[in-house]
């Protein structure tokens, strides 16, 4: 948890008739994110009568509530009933530090075939092959959200040393599993798609499975951690993909 600040106000605002949006100020930041967690932690453990999902984000939390329920209980104001509830729950939040993380490893088959930029991101960054298998393998990554395409993890905490443009001319077809740069960020494509990020190796675990009881192998609030491996591991350890 990082060091006590001040936080910004907590701004609530209802979007449309059935949510509520948690705004935890504007910027994006391990801390932003710890209080996001905290709080979604928190739902999961002292869910509110009507509640029906909620969504993380960089900034924001999103609650999503059955209006129906809870005028079945009698409340005829529903918004002004789940910020109340969500007023409270925040406040109790806050007062404690979000359960440790929970560690994701992604073996990743690096360069050739699985990674055909990783010598493009070579000769832009000015380093080896080497060592940005070692920098991007050496880095602790913090999923803050997910979304784009489904089980995608936006992540954070790359080193800036290996930050290299998207592709100047995207690909029709990523295939699934490819681990990508783009500008500062790193990712993995869940599912083929189209996609510009420079690819520089692949995981043979499927990120998304829609028949699987949690459709996404990464959740936010993960850590994500990338594990150099060799092609016939990666072969060994290949799962189909979505």
């Amino acid at each position: 948890m990082p060091e006590t600040i001040e936080n910004p106000p907590l701004l609530l605002c209802p979007l449309g008739d059935s949510a509520v949006v948690l705004q935890f100020g504007e910027e994006i930041s391990l801390n932003t994110h710890f209080r996001i967690r905290a709080v979604a932690q928190a739902l999961e453990q002292r869910a509110f009568q009507g509640l029906l999902e909620y969504v993380p984000a960089y900034t924001t939390l999103t609650v999503y509530y059955n209006p129906w329920v809870l005028s079945q209980q009698g409340k005829l104001d529903a918004y002004s009933e789940v910020v109340r509830q969500l007023e409270i729950l925040v406040e109790q939040a806050e007062e404690n530090e979000p359960a440790p993380a929970r560690v994701v490893e992604l073996p990743v088959m690096y360069g050739g075939t699985y990674g055909p930029d990783l010598q493009e991101v070579a000769e832009h960054t000015g380093l080896s092959i080497e060592e940005i298998i070692r920098i991007h393998s050496s880095g602790r990554y913090q999923v803050y959200m997910i979304g784009f395409a489904p089980g995608f993890a936006y992540l954070g905490g790359m080193d800036e040393r290996i930050a290299t443009p998207r592709q100047a001319n995207p690909r029709a077809s990523i295939p699934a599993g490819s681990v990508g740069i783009a500008g500062e960020q790193t990712g993995v494509y869940p599912i083929s798609t189209p996609g510009g990020w420079q690819l520089i190796g692949r995981t043979p675990l499927q990120l998304f499975d829609p028949d699987r009881e949690v459709p996404s192998l990464l959740q936010a609030g993960d850590e994500v951690r990338f594990v150099p491996i060799s092609e016939q591991e990666y072969e060994a350890r290949k799962e189909p993909k979505v």
